[in-house]
């Protein structure tokens, strides 16, 4: 049997009592990642993994990536970037150690999907987010000598996201110039304008590259300013007329850091996604007007879209296509029945039957349309079921693409096909109208057996509603994105339509 002495037993107790103060002290300290902190020490079994003589490298790793955490629109102060550049590692600190874990933990989750709930801003959204397990992830990364790097590669790794964080640079170097020169107020400018206003406009233009050189006659609105000025409205989404008014003024006005407020919202909105969009998959942009049709990493299609109107909007959200319905039967919702069909109702009575529409009772009856006074059915008990036959007037024109979900929203053709020349085109109820909705059918069901071309334009040209399902479901994901590639290494800034990025820049600025 071994005696010790007094002050042995003494000095070993104080020993344990140090360590367990700095043990409580580290727990005591209020962490964003605490249960994942906590779950990666105890597979260490509570050794130290960046303080202490041996683990410089991976402190000062660690500092690299949280500085460079501004590459992805982040704010490395987020990340107590602070606070562990004044510590000293180089000795063991329990509470320092955790710190600093809960810094990468927190970055790393905010790389791999997104420092905000995209809930929190968008309550419909439902795409599942990209996940993995973090804290087996850092002790991997602290094997292999790899804290930066495995930071880096956890953010998106689509071309989309990447060409946002060249972008982001380019405008924060024009910010740190000092931006672009602002316009002043005036009436529209034009082609042979001449002024101090015209002036302002090349050295804006000057400034994002949309024009070059020098001019002889900076002071002439020419032919070479016209045609950078085209370019600008083509990346703003404007009508590209080649003259200055009121909307283009507005989009020049804009400053350097809006537009990099701008840029960092929608990386975000692009780590809110999974990596796998699907190997052959929709993307619809309701701020652009644009889809896109997707098989591995490459746009086959594209369609001008037409979106909902302002106080109608096309929700944001991920569906699975399943099926097309061609020569739909229109089920006009309630909603549109009683505000959109019952004054036309109202106004022309019979327009119920050259529109192509039915109206049926409570009881499911069909009820003669002849016999109704529609000014005195009323709008807030409304009797009746409307709905509208196939046909050339039909609301979903020849074709609809079916993902069902909550919203009632889905892709359709559609009668009016003059609103695709327009710019703008916020015209819809909600759902999203297609351009060439026959050629997008081709499209959808190129995998499909029996479905060429020609069937497709037979069946359409009759009037018996069918229903068509895909061999292989397609994922669709409507999206808002408001700065997207042109696919030529620069980006295109959108009319953000639904004000939907202000939201958004302040909460990631909280």
């Amino acid at each position: 049997m071994i005696k010790r002495s007094p002050a042995l037993a003494s000095a070993i107790l104080g020993l344990i009592g140090v360590v367990l103060q700095g043990w409580a002290v580290a727990g005591a300290e209020t962490l964003r990642a605490q249960a994942t902190v906590d779950r990666f020490y105890q597979w260490r079994n509570g050794s130290l993994a960046w303080t202490g003589p041996t683990n410089g490298a991976a402190w000062g790793d660690l500092l690299t990536a949280i500085r460079t955490a501004e590459l992805h629109g982040l704010d490395p102060a987020d990340y107590r970037l602070a606070e562990l550049s004044a510590a000293s590692p180089a000795v063991a600190d329990a509470r320092l150690d955790r710190i600093a874990t809960d810094a990468y933990l927190t970055l790393a989750a905010h790389l791999l999907s997104g420092r905000l709930d995209p809930v929190s801003i968008e309550p419909n959204w439902t795409a599942t987010p990209r996940g993995r397990d973090l804290a087996a992830y850092l002790e991997s990364a602290l094997a292999n000598g790899a804290v930066a790097e495995s930071l880096d590669v956890l953010a998106p790794s689509q071309r989309g996201y990447r060409d946002l964080q060249r972008a982001l640079a380019r405008y924060r170097v024009i910010a740190e110039k000092g931006g672009w020169p602002s316009i002043d107020g005036g009436p529209t400018l034009r082609v042979g304008d001449r002024g101090r206003r015209v002036a302002q406009l090349r050295k804006r233009l000057a400034a994002t590259g949309d024009i070059a050189g020098a001019s002889a006659d900076p002071e002439l609105f020419d032919a070479a300013l016209v045609e950078a000025v085209r370019r600008f409205q083509k990346r703003t989404n404007l009508e590209p007329d080649g003259a200055v008014g009121a909307r283009t003024l507005t989009q020049l006005n804009t400053r350097v850091e809006e537009r990099i407020a701008q840029i960092r919202a929608n990386m975000e909105r692009w780590r809110w996604l999974p990596d796998d969009l699907g190997r052959r998959h929709i993307r619809v942009n309701i701020a652009d007007f644009r889809l896109e049709a997707h098989v591995n990493g490459q746009v086959e299609r594209t369609h001008e879209i037409i979106v909902g109107r302002l106080y109608r909007k096309t929700p944001i959200f991920t569906g699975t296509m399943t099926y097309l319905v061609f020569n739909p039967w229109w089920e006009t919702p309630p909603n549109l029945a009683v505000k959109d069909k019952l004054p036309v109702f109202r106004r022309d009575p019979k327009s119920v039957e050259t529109l192509g529409f039915q109206v049926i009772d409570r009881n499911g009856e069909l009820v003669d349309a002849k016999n109704i006074d529609w000014n005195a059915v009323p709008e807030r008990a409304f009797p009746y079921r409307i709905r509208q036959a196939p046909g050339p007037n039909n609301a979903l024109g020849d074709v609809k693409f079916m993902f069902p979900n909550r919203h009632n929203v889905y892709l359709h053709d559609t009668p009016t096909r003059g609103l695709f020349a327009r710019t703008r085109r916020d015209f819809s109820s909600g759902c999203v109208r297609v351009r060439d909705a026959l050629d997008f059918a081709d499209w959808v069901l190129a995998e499909t057996p029996g479905w060429d071309p020609a069937r497709i334009r037979a069946l359409a040209a009759g009037d018996e509603e069918t229903l068509v399902r895909l061999k292989h479901s397609i994922p669709v994901h409507i999206l808002y994105w408001t700065v997207v590639s042109d696919g030529a290494d620069t980006v295109r800034f959108i009319d953000d339509i639904y004000d939907r990025d202000a939201r958004l820049i302040a909460a990631l600025d909280q």
